[in-house]
Parts: structure tokens; sequence; C-alpha cells
């Protein structure tokens, strides 16, 4: 049962990309922003990679979304120069941040007084400020009541030479907790009417400000986006199990699979033993069968054009430790396989998995570097 298509040779846990895939995810959700006249600010945090990036460039892409200031500097030395770091100032970073403020339109992001202040008084370069708001998923940012708050981080950003106003920023990471369509349309509503009540109270004194949301769940169910300018999503590239079970897309639509050698059967338990564990997939998990099945991964079966789902639920990845997975799959799939093969799992995360293999392997056998 290896792998039939042109690869490298596999010897190590390597995840697998579909490059049309990809480019069909991108074209999909590069139209809907047009067709809804949103800036189209993507998440790069996901692929991480320059080569991937110029599949964006080649759709009109200019304007880019990080996770940190690592990212920033890497993607802005390939030529992107209008990027926003959506995670918050870090202090300590600020050499970094004059380095690049000097280079590109950056845009950082900010939810307490201490850092706006600072920024004021360390800054030489022009920075964009968005204010954080925390639209459901309290993680980060400033409740959208807390006006006081909001009211003196604009005075403060007002009386700098440095620093100009964005606008509201949010992020509704809690989409992904959602059991089904409706609830992401739930979230995706109540977020950007929360963001909606700012805009009114500020847009008199700062009438260019703007409205930037965007996880990839509400953007890929959601064909309504009136209150919001600007959106950000980053996993759709990709897709994984986790957006495929909450109905953010089809399981055709999942972009990457990570190909594992077999290094033992257990023929008692229907269990193949891979190399591929924690330190791999991460261990980001799903529960299915009404909470009784807990997965990492699902089986997929390799063919000449890339991969094929297994159409049910018992064929999965049942178990991590640090380098070891354990595959639980039915009798026939157990007979499939032998030591020595290679076998196809889906993650549930693609942007952690992504991160800890560091590189893609294309299936026409090219070999994709990232950060």
């Amino acid at each position: 049962m290896n792998p039939p298509f042109a690869l490298l040779p596999i010897t190590e846990p390597t995840l697998l990309l579909d490059e049309l895939k990809c480019k069909k995810n991108i074209e999909r959700m590069v139209q809907k922003a047009a067709k809804h006249n949103l800036i189209f600010r993507p998440h790069f945090k996901t692929h991480q990679s320059k080569h991937i990036a110029g599949w964006f460039r080649k759709k009109g892409v200019n304007k880019i979304t990080v996770s940190s200031l690592k990212m920033a500097r890497y993607f802005a030395k390939d030529g992107w120069d209008d990027i926003t770091v959506a995670f918050p100032v870090n202090m300590l970073e600020i050499d970094t941040i004059r380095q690049l403020a000097g280079k590109i339109k950056l845009n950082l992001l900010v939810e307490s007084l201490e850092s706006v202040t600072f920024l004021s008084k360390n800054l030489t370069s022009t920075v964009s400020i968005f204010i954080k708001i925390d639209i459901g998923y309290h993680r980060t940012g400033i409740l959208p009541e807390n006006t006081p708050l909001i009211d003196n981080i604009l005075e403060e950003i007002k009386n700098s030479s440095t620093l100009k106003f964005a606008g509201f920023l949010g992020h509704a990471g809690h989409s992904y907790q959602a059991k089904n369509k409706q609830e992401i349309q739930n979230i995706h509503t109540t977020s950007i009417g929360m963001l909606q009540k700012l805009k009114e109270r500020y847009k008199s004194i700062f009438p260019h400000l703007i409205l930037s949301t965007g996880d990839t769940p509400t953007c890929s169910v959601m064909d309504e986006f009136t209150g919001t300018d600007e959106i950000r999503p980053g996993n759709f590239i990709f897709y994984d199990l986790t957006q495929w079970a909450i109905g953010a897309c089809n399981f055709d639509d999942i972009a990457v699979v990570m190909a594992c050698p077999i290094v033992a059967k257990h023929q008692s338990r229907n269990e193949l033993i891979i190399y591929g564990g924690g330190v791999h997939f991460s261990k980001d998990h799903l529960v299915l069968k009404n909470g009784t099945k807990t997965i990492f991964g699902k089986v997929v079966s390799l063919t000449n054009s890339g991969w094929q789902g297994l159409n049910n639920d018992e064929n999965y990845l049942s178990k991590l430790s640090q380098e070891h997975g354990t595959v639980t799959v039915e009798r026939h799939i157990f007979d499939k396989y032998k030591v020595g093969d290679v076998i196809g799992i889906m993650p549930v995360h693609s942007c952690l998995t992504a991160n800890l293999t560091k590189s893609y392997l294309t299936l026409d056998g090219k070999l994709i570097e990232r950060l």
C-alpha cells in the first residue's frame, strides 16, 4: 500500500499537499471577498510559505495577516509590504517593530493603554493601530462595552505623531467549537453586531476606520457580510477535519494529508503503529459518535491522484505519544497494509500539523519549504 503517485521516497512523517485543491480554496475565497466588496487580508499563519504566498499574489492579493513579527519579517523580505500582525503588541520586540515600520505598512494590535503609550514613545516611523475587541472568544481583546478604556486609547493615538488609528479588529475563534452551520451563522451575526456598535460610536471622529473580522468557519459558511470591511481567514487554504466536522468545508476541500510509515501491526487489536506522533500532528482532537470516540486524524486511501476518504469513522488515529501513533482500523483495512508501507492520515488541525512538519511535498514530488 505504498503511494502510487510520483513522490520522493517517504521515510518519515511527510505532509502531502494537493496544490490544485489549495488553489481552488484560494480562488473561492478571493471571489467571495470581491463579491461582497471586502478587503481580503488572508492570514498566512497556516501555510507560512513564500512559495504558497505566490499563489495568492497571482490572484491579486496584496495585503496579508501574520501572527508574529518573525513571520512579518519573513514575508516582508519576499516583497509583501502591507502586513497586519494579528497578535497583541509585545513590547520586548520593539527593535523589530521599528525595523519593519521603517520598511513596510505595518499594522499592529493593541488592547491596553500601556502598549499604546509605549509605542508612541518608542517609534520613529508611522504604524497603523487596530484596537483588538473581544467578540466572544474570550482569549484577548477589550470587551466592546468597555468604552472608557477605548476612549483613553484613542485619545493617546490622536496625540501621537507616529500612530494612526486603523479600526477595530475581532477574531471569532469560538466558531471552531460550533456544532453546525447554524451555530457558525449565529456567531458571525453576533460578532459583527458588537463591532458595528463601536463603529457607529466612533465613526464621526474617525470616518475612515474599518472593521476587520474573519475566521475560516464564518468566512467559508456565510454569504452575508454587511457591517464588516475586511476578512482575514487563514485555515481555509488547507482546511482540516475540524472544519469538515462543523460544516465549514467539504471533505474533498481538505488539501493536506500526513503520509506516515507503518512500523508495527497488532492483529489482536486491529491496530497499526505508525511513525507519526504528537510532535508531528499535535494533540488536537475531535470527539465523534456522541462523545464516545476521540480521534486525532482519519485514515485515507492514497491514490494515483492523491487520496480518498474511507466514508466512515471506523479507521482513525486513536492515540498519540511523542513519536508513535496508534491507528485503529477495520479488519479488511488492517489486512491491506504491511510493516514498511506508508499510510495516509488526514489531520484534525492543519495549522498545527503544518507548523510541526516545516515543509510540504506536493503530489507531483515538489518539496515546498516554509518558515
